[in-house]
């Protein structure tokens, strides 16, 4: 089995700052770095960490070869991974003195994949493989539709969020991962309760307050507390949960322990200041021994 993911990849440029910039404001920040970053990648790194296989779908331009070279190192399969002419994505991160951040991303080579691209990514992908895929790529619908079509159980990120492209790809999904506010919006843009909507495995991220999965099939839905620990950066922390949880999936856990696992690789990240490139592996999760 296998996790195929098509998802972005960044360089994330990271100023530290006092507070979080106001409009019109002219800030200087204390701190500056450049990491691997992108919700794609940070999921692609993030599976791999928690030892599952994954092969990264996605596209950088020529000034990115040190990315894909970075996530090879990480253990993820870069072979799906072009190289296109437009330039490689990047986000700007402000991370305030609270750990608090705010991101401003250019997609760049992340919106120059091709359907023909995701064909031959998936050329060798079988109904025992996973399809993962978040807002940060073009061809979402495109790999939705051809890893249902080939069987695959296909999850979706939905982040960052927009309540149409949720609403277009429900029909192909089997699990949907959203934090709170997410999960209000689609609410509020579908007139539905979550455990009304068309996906079989809804899991909602609740930041301090825990997780919440529900299974429409059999009407449960079980909350998942916090584990506490006092962050840092939450930069990437939803990701690490996402691929940690995917990996899980992949490994044959039932949901609850994948959930579990998840939200004990992203309390670990939130100790940690950076993105792909801090995201901890399963040995750092065995080692924090959460009770």
């Amino acid at each position: 089995m296998a996790v195929y993911n098509l998802g972005s990849i960044n360089a994330d440029l990271f100023y530290r700052v006092p507070h979080l910039l106001a409009p019109g404001e002219t800030l200087a920040a204390t701190e500056h770095s450049r990491g691997l970053g992108g919700k794609g990648a940070n999921m692609s790194v993030a599976v791999a960490r928690a030892a599952a296989r994954v092969k990264h779908v996605g596209a950088v331009g020529p000034d990115g070869r040190w990315a894909v070279e970075r996530m090879l190192e990480y253990g993820v399969d870069t072979r799906a991974i072009i190289e296109v002419s437009a330039p490689t994505g990047h986000a700007v991160i402000m991370i305030d003195d609270q750990g608090e951040n705010a991101i401003l991303i250019h997609p760049g080579a992340n919106h120059a994949l091709s359907e023909t691209d995701i064909q031959q990514a998936l050329t060798d992908a079988t109904e025992a493989d996973l399809f993962l895929f978040q807002n940060e790529t073009s061809c979402q619908v495109i790999g939705a539709t051809q890893a249902s079509a080939r069987g695959m159980r296909v999850i979706y990120a939905a982040a960052p969020f927009d309540a149409e492209s949720v609403k277009t790809v429900m029909p192909l999904l089997d699990i949907l991962v959203m934090n709170a506010v997410e999960a209000q919006q689609l609410s509020d843009a579908t007139g539905a309760d979550l455990a009304d909507l068309p996906v079989r495995d809804i899991i909602v991220t609740l930041g301090a307050e825990g997780c919440r999965w529900l299974n429409t099939d059999d009407g449960s839905d079980q909350s998942f507390p916090a584990i506490p620990v006092d962050p840092v950066d939450t930069t990437g922390a939803g990701d690490t949960f996402t691929g940690f949880l995917v990996a899980g999936l992949d490994r044959g856990l039932p949901m609850a322990q994948a959930i579990s696992l998840g939200q004990q690789a992203a309390a670990i990240m939130v100790t940690r200041q950076g993105t792909a490139d801090v995201i901890p592996d399963l040995k750092d999760v065995q080692d924090a021994r959460f009770g």
